[in-house]
């Protein structure tokens, strides 16, 4: 996306990322069915219930969590 920013300019640029500031809880925001840690995603169960395809369910892998 740089070689965009550049090719519109600075102005313009500016705009759209304040665009996404103002609706990342609205137009951008994403729902998620549970969140995981990394040890979390690898277990059976949970490779079970996201491996499902089902319409709107969408899980989050944090990796960060669930560390000692």
């Amino acid at each position: 996306m740089s070689w965009f920013y550049n090719k519109i300019g600075t102005a313009d640029a500016a705009r759209l990322c304040r665009r996404v500031a103002d609706e990342l809880r609205t137009t951008f925001a994403s729902r998620f069915t549970a969140e995981l840690s990394l040890q979390e995603a690898l277990s059976l169960q949970a490779i079970l219930a996201y491996s499902r395809r089902a319409t709107g369910a969408k899980y989050l892998i944090t990796p960060h969590t669930g560390t000692a």
